[in-house]
């Protein structure tokens, strides 16, 4: 296989573990701290998860462990859309079981959660496994995005554990993949199977987030990648001096991704979805304030610019999330129904039959390409999938309507960009590939202390890898009830922006400035080689919530 210079230099990478984790597997021992609770709803999910939930936090320090020692068959799933170190976890997992114990195997469900329902998988090899060290993507073994939640499928999975003598079960996503784990392992327990369960924290979305998950693997990178292209964008609008561009950054529902980039970047708007819900915008007030930066630049000489959006701030928008809340119940209840119906216009007059007067106002106010994006299939979920809607162009005709009603003759030329998938499978920065790796041999660790339904957790992340701290928290901790396809289920909590966390501070604290003036910074690429001062950096996130603590 025909390799770039730079794939082959990422192979002989050698990440960073947290200095503990250098230690002999049989010579680290997990310790157990109080019982835990939940988000919310315990009294609920005490009752759903009856063997897991309370399960105390696990926090691994030197001591004696002969049980690492054994062998063990480990199974691995990446699950869910990718992100960059995926195949560092499965790398830090690999050698951490075969530090153990080489007898150890380890084997790759393809495919993501079907591969183990149905038994497809792959015995990952030395040779096997260097040649993904270090690289983008899933490709190694696949992802998928089937949920395990029926009786049958917690059968299939037991019975392909047990054909493959596999005691551990690590599954690689996001919260609605670890939420799944957190079933598994309920399942598994209550069936006195002995066959752990262990999620690793993965998403780019940032969204996967606690006091012990400080940040969700793939996060780093890709707002790096975002970064760069955004600088490169500020560079050519100050440059031609002639467009106001309009981003959309991935984020299927926090603005994580958009506040990070702003941080980054200094452009001219970012929108926060969670402040927009906070202070009840309505869709005209939010196209009115970024007229105000439009025209403002304007009578400054500076007729271009940049503006950040986050992809699920149409959610966020209180008539537009009761819209969408009607739509999603409507959509489960009468799935049938209204996929008979013919055309946009039946679909239109059969929804305002059942839509509420102010859901109805909503969607006549939309133009009929958005609310046709609002009716196209859901996402695994039932939900409307807000990524197709186009909600950079709805703003910027908004923002042009906005000037014209006020009569102002300004120049304004609007450019779009989506920028989602040009940052899921990017080379991993090098903080990602020492955390993605450090959360996979964290991952053994907790499998070779007989612990199951709980997550990989690394903290520390703003300090030297030497200096992070591992070890695990339950699953059900994270969770809550929420509405699914129609029905409360238990769901791992979505971890929104904190607008009176310091990096949303940081943010607010400039924006008037970066408004007004052209403040633009110029991340460029990620770099893997040089000084740790430019190799190494954390977010802008991490080190606004580090230098707060």
């Amino acid at each position: 296989m025909d390799l770039s210079p730079l794939q082959q230099e990422r192979y002989q990478y050698k990440p960073k573990l947290p200095a503990l984790l250098k230690n002999r597997p049989t010579e680290i021992k997990a310790v157990l701290g109080q019982p835990t609770s939940a988000y919310a709803d315990a009294d609920e999910l005490k009752k759903l998860f009856k063997n897991n939930f309370g399960a105390p936090i696990a926090l691994f320090e030197p001591g004696n462990n002969p049980d690492a020692a054994a062998v063990r068959n480990v199974g691995v799933i990446l699950s869910g859309g990718q992100a960059p170190g995926g195949h560092n976890v499965i790398a830090g997992l690999f050698d951490g079981i075969k530090a153990a114990n080489a007898d150890s195997k380890l084997f790759g469900f393809l495919g993501g959660p079907s591969g183990i329902v149905d038994d497809q998988a792959v015995e990952i090899t030395g040779e096997m496994m260097d040649a993904y060290r270090n690289t983008g993507g899933f490709d190694m073994i696949g992802s998928g995005r089937t949920k395990l939640e029926t009786v049958e499928q917690f059968d299939k999975c037991i019975e392909v554990c047990q054909r493959r003598s596999i005691s551990a079960i690590v599954i690689i996503g996001g919260d609605d993949s670890n939420t799944n784990a957190a079933v598994l392992a309920e399942y598994f327990a209550e069936k006195q199977t002995g066959i752990s369960v262990i999620g690793c924290p993965k998403t780019i979305d940032g969204d996967l987030k606690n006091e012990y998950i400080e940040t969700s693997f793939g996060f780093d990178t890709a707002t790096k990648t975002y970064a760069e292209l955004i600088g490169n964008i500020e560079r050519d609008a100050d440059s031609a001096k002639k467009y106001w561009h309009f981003i959309k950054l991935m984020g299927r529902s926090a603005s994580h991704i958009a506040l990070e980039c702003a941080l980054q970047t200094q452009p001219n708007f970012c929108i926060i979805s969670e402040e927009v819900e906070k202070e009840q915008k309505t869709l005209m007030q939010i196209a009115k304030e970024i007229a105000d930066i439009v025209i403002t630049r304007a009578c400054d000489g500076k007729t271009f610019g940049v503006g950040l959006i986050p992809e699920g701030l149409i959610e966020f928008i209180p008539e537009m999330k009761t819209l969408i809340a009607e739509l999603n119940d409507l959509m489960a209840q009468n799935e049938s129904e209204f996929s008979a119906l013919p055309d946009f216009a039946s679909q239109t007059k059969w929804l305002k039959q059942h839509f509420s007067k102010e859901s109805a106002a909503a969607f006549d106010s939309l133009p009929e390409g958005i609310a046709k994006q609002l009716l196209l299939d859901r996402d695994p979920h039932g939900n409307v999938q807000v990524s197709l809607i186009e909600t950079e162009k709805l703003l910027s005709e908004m923002v042009k309507k906005a000037i014209k009603a006020r009569g102002e003759k300004v120049k304004f030329s609007a450019l779009h960009h989506f920028f989602g998938y040009e940052g899921r499978c990017a080379f991993p920065s090098n903080f990602d590939a020492d955390y993605c790796y450090s959360l996979g041999y964290n991952a053994s660790l907790l499998i070779a202390n007989n612990l199951s339904g709980y997550l990989s957790s690394v903290r520390n992340l703003a300090a030297p890898a030497d200096e992070w701290i591992a070890g695990g928290i339950p699953l059900t901790m994270m969770m809550n009830m929420e509405q699914r396809h129609g029905a409360l289920k238990p769901v791992i909590r979505k971890a929104l922006v904190d607008l009176d966390a310091a990096p949303f501070q940081a943010f607010a604290a400039n924006r008037e400035r970066w408004a007004r003036e052209t403040c633009y910074t110029y991340p460029g690429a990620i770099q893997y080689y040089g000084p740790a001062s430019v190799c190494d950096l954390t977010t802008k996130t991490l080190a606004c919530e580090a230098k707060k603590n």
